[in-house]
């Protein structure tokens, strides 16, 4: 697979995955370098989570790539603020190929009957595990009720996601790229976070694992998100970025602002492209510099 850029000269590199990037994250600084435009037609994509927030941007761009996408989710409607239409159908209505595949992901038959539905669009080329929940509270209020929860959606359906993707691609026999969303958490703590903290460093040894055991057919990377505005963790999105904007928070950020899901998915969509075909088991940060604090 090329990227756009490609097309004019054969490279002899792995059958990976390409994505793409068009155009900078809302509420970018005025600062422009330019945007990468990759093609994922004939892929196809398997985003979980991805009804609202994140995974529903990073669907949608995989879509806006000509890729055909697979929505897993436990609900089909979106959580985000002014958002109605279900993310599938918005992919539709944009001109794109998707399918809603009801989808819990504590489950693993259920996960891997999402990714069987990816036979219906030619296989699974691309598997984004990003459900998740958040939870607070210290290491003295975590009830063991409230830690099985929570690591049974994020590490659980990060972990048996990876393996059910995994079978499908190496059945398959033309490889793939697997990408977890783990975030700033996996490395840095905060107050009242560890049972997140927790499963956000168990994704992060998840990654890197699958991407020794599965190499070199299969690449697994990570993603770890900074403070993103949307509605995921109890906080609205409008709240999150004037906190940010305010400087309110345990520490500043470089950048000066928010991100924003359009953010997190040009890094995936990079991630899941044959522009990062020498990359596996990496964590990449995209959080304006948070975690360089």
């Amino acid at each position: 697979m090329r990227s756009v850029g490609d097309r004019e000269r054969e490279v002899d590199r792995p059958r990976s995955h390409r994505g793409p990037a068009k155009s900078f994250a809302a509420g970018a600084s005025a600062v422009r370098m330019g945007s990468a435009s990759f093609d994922f037609e004939e892929e196809t994509v398997l985003v979980t989570g991805a009804a609202s927030g994140i995974g529903r941007e990073i669907a949608r761009r995989f879509g806006e790539a000509g890729a055909s996408v697979l929505v897993a989710d436990v609900r089909e409607t979106p959580r985000d603020e002014g958002e109605t239409i279900p993310t599938h159908e918005r992919i539709e209505a944009e001109g794109g190929r998707s399918s809603y595949v009801e989808t819990d992901v504590t489950d693993p038959g259920a996960l891997t009957e999402a990714v069987a539905r990816a036979e219906g669009f030619g296989g699974l080329d691309v598997m984004v595990n990003n459900a998740g929940v958040h939870v607070s509270g210290t290491i003295r209020e975590v009830t063991p009720e409230t830690f099985d929860r929570i690591h049974a959606v994020n590490v659980r359906g990060t972990f048996f996601g990876t393996q059910a993707a995994a079978e499908a691609m190496a059945e398959r026999g033309e490889g793939g790229a697997i990408l977890n969303m783990a975030s700033i958490s996996s490395t840095q703590s905060k107050p009242g976070q560890v049972a997140y903290e927790s499963t956000k460093g168990a994704i992060r040894m998840i990654t890197k694992g699958a991407a020794v055991d599965l190499a070199p057919e299969i690449r697994v990377n990570a993603l770890a998100p900074g403070r993103i505005a949307t509605e995921f963790g109890g906080i609205g999105a409008a709240e999150k970025a004037r906190l940010v904007a305010a400087g309110e928070g345990s520490k500043p950020i470089p950048l000066g602002r928010a991100g924003y899901p359009a953010d997190v998915a040009g890094a995936a969509l990079f991630l899941a492209s044959d522009e990062a075909s020498y990359l596996t088991g990496e964590l990449l940060y995209v959080d304006g510099g948070y975690s360089s604090m």
